[in-house]
């Protein structure tokens, strides 16, 4: 059973949310909150597999939230998904390098809604919609500066091959075929990765291949 958060300032959000994954035998809502100060207490209560946060909340907006259970190692098992009204939000960027596991926008079609959900408690590459991967094109075209020591330099160049492919919105499966290894080794590359960077997921991963300049924004 997927345990879920909805944290949203909006209760009619938060209701359609909750109808749409109570529909789903294996999905559960586990509570709702209204902001993100009382999202993180429930966060760190009931320990849910992912929190779908907002990120504009009063008291406490969902990027300071979302900054808060990354950095507490109890909640390392808390997958947050980030909320946004807008398909270019200007917060999107600074979410996922709080640790957002990725980011909805909230017109999304129920299927992919659903879909989302079960990837991000699995922890995989909510990185793979194309809506993503253009948010992310745009946002990390002007990056922060990197931060000294990345830890790049402990990659292999396998590792560094797979996580620039992973920086593409590429599954493990896409740079099992790209780099012709199997998926159990791709996943094992980046794992790896994570490990030697200290990137709490997938997401924060590709953040750093940008920032980094390991991987480049695309064009189109």
């Amino acid at each position: 059973m997927i345990r879920v958060l909805l944290v949203d300032d909006q209760p009619l959000i938060r209701s359609g949310f909750r109808a749409l994954l109570a529909l789903e035998g294996d999905i559960e809502v586990v509570a709702e909150a209204a902001n993100g100060q009382e999202g993180l207490a429930l966060a760190k209560e009931l320990l849910p597999d992912v929190a779908l946060v907002d990120i504009q909340m009063p008291v406490m907006d969902g990027i300071e939230a979302t900054r808060r259970i990354a950095a507490d190692p109890a909640l390392a098992g808390v997958h947050v998904v980030m909320l946004t009204n807008y398909g270019m939000d200007e917060y999107v960027f600074d979410a996922l390098r709080a640790g957002a596991a990725g980011f909805l926008v909230k017109d999304i079609v129920p299927e992919d809604f659903l879909h989302a959900v079960r990837v991000a408690a699995r922890g995989d590459a909510l990185l793979a919609p194309a809506i993503t991967r253009r948010l992310i094109d745009r946002y990390v075209t002007q990056p922060p500066l990197t931060r000294a020591g990345s830890g790049l330099e402990e990659l292999t160049s396998r590792e560094r091959e797979a996580v620039a492919l992973a920086a593409q919105g590429l599954s493990n499966d896409e740079i099992a075929d790209r780099l012709v290894i199997s998926p159990s080794t791709a996943k094992t590359h980046i794992n790896r990765a994570m490990a030697k960077l200290h990137a709490r997921d997938r997401a924060q991963l590709v953040v750093m291949a940008y920032e980094s300049g390991l991987a480049a924004p695309r064009n189109s």
